[in-house]
C-alpha cells in the first residue's frame, strides 16, 4: 500500500472497507467521529499532512492516559484501523488474545509431556486446558520457591500449594493427581506423590439452585422489546433457555442443521457432554427464530444461528449468550435479590416447573440432557412442596415428661 497518504484519503478507504463488510451506519459514523475529533485535529494542530504508524503512535502517547478507559480503548482501535489499512489494505477483526501460559524449566517440559499424552488419548480439549491452567500455577509456585527439578518436589510443596488455592480446590487436586501419576508411571520419580492427595478433603458447600416462578419467567419473556434486530435475536435465544432449558453453550453453537422444521424438533449434540438430545421445536420458539432470521440476522455465511450484533458479524459465544440473558433479566423488573440471573437459572426454573407438574425424574433428566439421573437429583432441592410431603410429623410429648423429678431436666 502507498505509505504517503493524506488522512482524508485513508479515512475514505477505511469507510469503504467498513461498508463492504457490513458495518452498521452508526458504527461507521462512530469511527468517523473519533477520527474527526482525534487524529485529524491532532495532525492539523501539529502541521502534519500525511499519516503513518509513528504519527498514530505519537497521537496515542500524547492523548491516552496510562489507565486506559473503555472510550480511550475505542480511540486506540480507531488508530490501529488506520495503520492496518495503510499497511495491508484491509482491517483485521478485533478479537480477545488468548492468555499464553508459559511452562518453564524441566518441570514445565514434563507438564508439556503430560498434555501431549492426554491429546494422544483423545481427552476433551476443555479438560486439557483445565489441567494446563492449574499445573501452570503449580509450575510457577515451584519456580518462586526455587524448585527447578522434579526431584526437588516434596510433600510440603504439594500440600502448601493446595492450601493456597482458594478456588476450584477439587480441580487443582485432580490435576496434581494426574500429573504425579504420569510422572511415576514414566519412572521420572521413584515416589508416587499422588497418594498423598487420594484422601484429600475439601469443604463443599451445598448451594440451592436459583429459580424463578412461572409468573416471573413470563414477566422476563414479555419484557423483551422485539422491534429491534438485537431484540429479535435476544427473544429467540431467551425462549430456548426458558422453554427448553438449553445451556448457553448449546444456544451459541446451535446451527441451521440442528433445526428440523418438517418434524418440528431440534436435534443437537451438547457442547458440554457430547450427548445428542432431541427437543420439540415449539411453535413460539420457531416463530421467534424465523422473525430473527428474516428481519434481524445480518447476512453471513456462518451456519450458526445466532450472530453478534456488530460487524464483523461472528457467531455468538456462550459467554455472550449468558450476558444477553442476564441483561434481559436485569431489565425485566423482576426482583432478583441474591439469585443468579442467567441461562442456568432458567434451566433450573424449568426443572422446578416440571417437578411441580409431576414429571418423572428420568424424563426430566432426558429433557435436560443429563448423562446421569443422579445429576438431576440435585434439582429435587428446589421442589419445596415435594420435600414437605416427605417430612414426618413430630410426635406430641406427654406433659408428664416436663414435670418429672420436680420439672428439672436430668442427664
Amino acid at each position: 500500500m502507498e505509505k504517503d497518504r493524506t488522512i482524508t484519503a485513508l479515512i475514505e478507504d477505511c469507510t469503504a472497507y467498513f461498508e463492504r463488510n457490513g458495518y452498521t451506519k452508526d458504527r461507521v459514523e462512530r469511527y468517523r467521529s473519533m477520527w474527526r475529533n482525534g487524529i485529524c485535529r491532532y495532525m492539523k494542530d501539529n502541521g502534519i499532512k500525511n499519516y503513518d504508524r509513528p504519527v498514530g503512535e505519537k497521537f496515542i502517547g500524547d492523548n491516552i492516559s496510562p489507565k486506559v478507559t473503555p472510550a480511550e480503548r475505542d480511540i486506540i482501535r480507531s488508530i490501529s484501523v488506520l495503520s492496518e489499512m495503510q499497511e495491508t489494505g484491509k482491517i483485521s477483526k478485533r478479537a480477545v488474545q488468548a492468555v499464553q501460559r508459559e511452562l518453564k524449566g524441566p518441570i514445565g517440559e514434563t507438564i508439556k509431556g503430560l498434555l501431549s499424552r492426554l491429546k494422544e488419548l483423545r481427552r476433551n480439549q476443555t479438560t486439557i486446558d483445565g489441567h494446563l491452567l492449574y499445573l501452570h500455577r503449580f509450575n510457577k509456585y515451584l519456580e518462586n520457591n526455587g524448585v527447578e527439578l522434579l526431584e526437588g518436589i516434596g510433600q510440603g510443596h504439594i500440600l502448601t500449594f493446595v492450601s493456597t488455592q482458594t478456588n476450584n480446590n477439587i480441580n487443582v487436586v485432580s490435576s496434581l493427581r494426574v500429573f504425579f501419576r504420569f510422572v511415576y508411571e514414566e519412572r521420572l520419580l521413584k515416589t508416587d506423590w499422588s497418594y498423598i492427595l487420594v484422601n484429600y478433603k475439601w469443604i463443599k458447600r451445598e448451594k440451592l439452585p436459583s429459580v424463578y416462578t412461572s409468573e416471573e419467567v413470563k414477566q422476563i419473556e414479555s419484557s423483551v422489546g422485539r422491534s429491534s434486530k438485537v431484540g429479535k435475536r435476544n427473544y429467540a435465544l431467551l425462549l430456548l433457555s426458558t422453554r427448553l432449558g438449553l445451556r448457553a453453550s448449546d444456544i451459541a453453537h446451535l446451527t441451521f442443521g440442528d433445526l428440523d422444521w418438517e418434524k418440528s424438533r431440534i436435534v443437537l449434540e451438547q457442547y458440554k457432554t457430547g450427548k445428542e438430545i432431541e427437543l420439540p421445536l415449539l411453535a413460539e420458539i420457531g416463530g421467534a427464530i424465523i422473525d430473527y432470521l428474516k428481519f434481524g440476522r445480518p447476512q453471513s455465511k456462518s451456519q450458526k444461528v445466532f450472530l453478534s450484533a456488530r460487524a464483523p458479524y461472528r457467531p455468538m459465544t456462550g459467554a455472550a449468550v449468558s450476558a444477553a440473558v442476564g441483561q434481559i433479566i436485569d431489565a425485566s423488573g423482576v426482583s432478583i435479590g441474591k439469585r443468579r440471573h442467567g441461562p442456568h437459572s432458567m434451566r433450573h426454573s424449568l426443572a422446578g416447573r416440571l417437578l411441580e407438574n409431576g414429571v418423572s425424574l428420568p424424563v426430566i433428566s432426558e429433557s435436560l440432557g443429563h448423562q446421569k439421573t443422579e445429576t438431576t437429583m440435585g434439582y429435587l432441592r428446589i421442589d419445596i412442596q415435594a420435600l414437605r410431603k416427605c417430612a414426618l410429623d413430630v410426635p406430641a410429648v406427654d406433659p408428664s415428661f416436663y414435670s418429672q423429678r420436680g420439672g428439672v431436666f436430668y442427664e
